[in-house]
């Protein structure tokens, strides 16, 4: 298994910046915004740059309003075809769902609040840890100050939901899960001789390591795979479960960086077909070799073979496999499939994995076929400040599966041209169901 040790280093982060138009391709005049795509897959809306957004002066319900009507003014609809079609804006977000709060950046926080568990007693243990994060915003020692408070309430939690904890976990998994929890209680306790001793340095490193602990709680809640995939997508590559690949590019042109490895985290029960999908891929190679294709401060894509089919030939069929939009919204107990969440007139949902993590990891499509996904992938490189889950365009109209969860922030070093060396799943192969290919071994 590669390891992030391979990573060179690289202390100069590449700044946001808008894509910029290819020559090879047509180019669409969104007011003062101009747009274009170095890959024949699919084309992006342009949101602000988070430098701009910070230049801002407006207050926070003035921000909200301007950021909603750029919305509308310079976003298109991603697609593979390349005629230069008039694209409809869409419906404008309610300002509500714009200034509901602030979105979960951190791509562990969003996976475990992904899980399909319904156990108030872990989230109120889980979230005081990951208010630390903000808490180790501030300055000086206010900061630790903050941090004993929200240490002290998820100690609490703990204590007093303890048994409530343990009834949420799988019988099978329970011994794990009581494991889990004495770890957990050990680990705060080496937090709080870590405040007391002022040692601010050593505070996210050990918030890290309980949260991985109530994560595995939390997946150890999970007791198989929670619903029945439809009819028509059941005996396509599943994922029901989640799954860890190792991705090691080699980058060109990078005095600081030689061989990357990024790990993702694909989410099965989210998006089992999208994920499925892929991992199947994964286990064919098909990415192996590839080059990256796009590479603009807006995306990372790749996933384009070679010759003119722009996804993957099935050889058993020698026609392109491609797999139906799938959308999970939070509060539905299955994902949605084939339409957007704006064709289905649900402005307001929140997707259950949205496009708020640097890394969020998505399907390229057709602008004009929900269902025209095959091979080709993209890696957002921005973050959601003032857009929350569905109000900022991508939500609900792609199919996300995963996120980056290590050296994500090198993605913004990857150019055009960078070679995938490999792809390898180092955790949840087991969960992959209908697989296409003949595992060896």
């Amino acid at each position: 298994m590669a390891s992030s040790s391979s990573l060179l280093c690289c202390h100069c982060r590449s700044s946001f910046s808008a894509p910029k138009p290819s020559l090879s391709s047509p180019r669409r005049n969104w007011g003062s915004q101009r747009l274009g795509f170095k890959c024949s897959s699919s084309r992006f809306p342009q949101l602000e740059s988070e430098k701009e957004q910070e230049k801002s002066s407006f207050g926070l319900k003035e921000c909200a309003f301007s950021l909603a009507l750029a919305i509308g003014l310079v976003t298109g609809i991603p697609h593979l075809d390349w005629d230069a079609h008039a694209s409809p804006g869409p419906v404008l977000p309610d300002l509500a769902v714009l200034i509901s709060g602030p979105p979960i950046k951190d791509p562990g926080a969003l996976l475990r609040y992904a899980l399909p568990i319904d156990n108030k007693a872990i989230r109120e243990v889980q979230k005081p840890l990951e208010d630390i994060t903000d808490s180790l915003k501030i300055s000086g020692v206010k900061a630790l100050d903050l941090v004993e408070r929200n240490l002290r309430q998820s100690s609490r939690a703990l204590s007093q939901g303890r048994t409530m904890i343990l009834s949420g976990v799988a019988e099978s998994k329970r011994a794990n899960g009581q494991e889990l929890l004495d770890k957990l209680e050990v680990g705060m306790e080496e937090l709080q001789r870590i405040v007391e001793d002022r040692n601010r340095d050593a505070v996210a490193p050990k918030q890290k390591e309980l949260l991985q602990y109530v994560g595995a709680v939390e997946e150890d809640m999970v007791d198989g795979f929670p619903y029945e995939v439809p009819e028509e997508y059941k005996d396509m590559p599943l994922l029901k479960g989640r799954a860890t690949v190792d991705m090691k590019v080699k980058i060109k042109d990078n005095p600081n960086i030689q061989d990357c490895v990024f790990r993702i985290v694909l989410d099965g029960y989210n998006a089992p077909v999208t994920a499925g999908n892929f991992v199947d891929l994964v286990e064919r190679h098909f990415y192996d070799g590839m080059e990256i294709q796009r590479a603009d401060g807006f995306v990372v894509q790749t996933g384009d073979p070679e010759g003119p089919a722009e996804g993957f030939i099935d050889p058993s069929t020698e026609k392109i496999r491609t797999i139906p939009l799938e959308i999970m919204v939070t509060g539905d107990k299955a994902p949605v499939y084939g339409e957007t969440l704006e064709e289905l007139g649900r402005y307001k949902a929140q997707t259950r994995l949205p496009f708020n993590a640097f890394g969020t990891m998505a399907m390229a499509r057709d602008e004009f076929e929900d269902n025209s996904a095959s091979s080709q992938v993209f890696w957002l490189l921005k973050e959601s400040e003032l857009t929350p889950s569905n109000a900022n365009i991508l939500d609900g109209r792609y199919a996300v599966f995963g996120y980056v969860t290590e050296n994500e922030d090198y993605l913004a070093d990857l150019k055009v041209g960078d070679v995938i060396e490999s792809i390898q799943v180092v955790s949840g192969l087991e969960n992959l169901a209908n697989p296409s290919y003949k595992i060896a071994g």
